[in-house]
């Protein structure tokens, strides 16, 4: 148990960047990031349906930042990383 509390002082108060936060593995990882204490900060395209786990867990609201965003516009990507 020593090793796991470890690892969550690790992640509280840390900066992360996260691509793909709106998909179903990204919204999992904001979500548990978060709940370690890490400042997350999401960018990704919208989700591709309306009824989705980022919407439907509310993911938006409990990470720092979410930008919607394509990765293959560097210098869209290139601003939002400059936290």
């Amino acid at each position: 148990m020593e090793n796991l509390d470890l690892k969550n002082i690790f992640w509280k108060g840390k900066s992360v960047f996260l691509t793909g936060h709106t998909g179903f593995k990204g919204g999992w990882l904001s979500l548990w990031l978060s709940s370690l204490g890490a400042e997350v900060h999401g960018y990704s395209l919208d989700p591709l349906t309306e009824e989705c786990f980022f919407k439907a867990t509310d993911v938006q609201s409990k990470i720092a930042s979410s930008t919607i965003g394509d990765i293959n516009n560097v210098r869209e990507l290139s601003g939002a990383m400059i936290l």
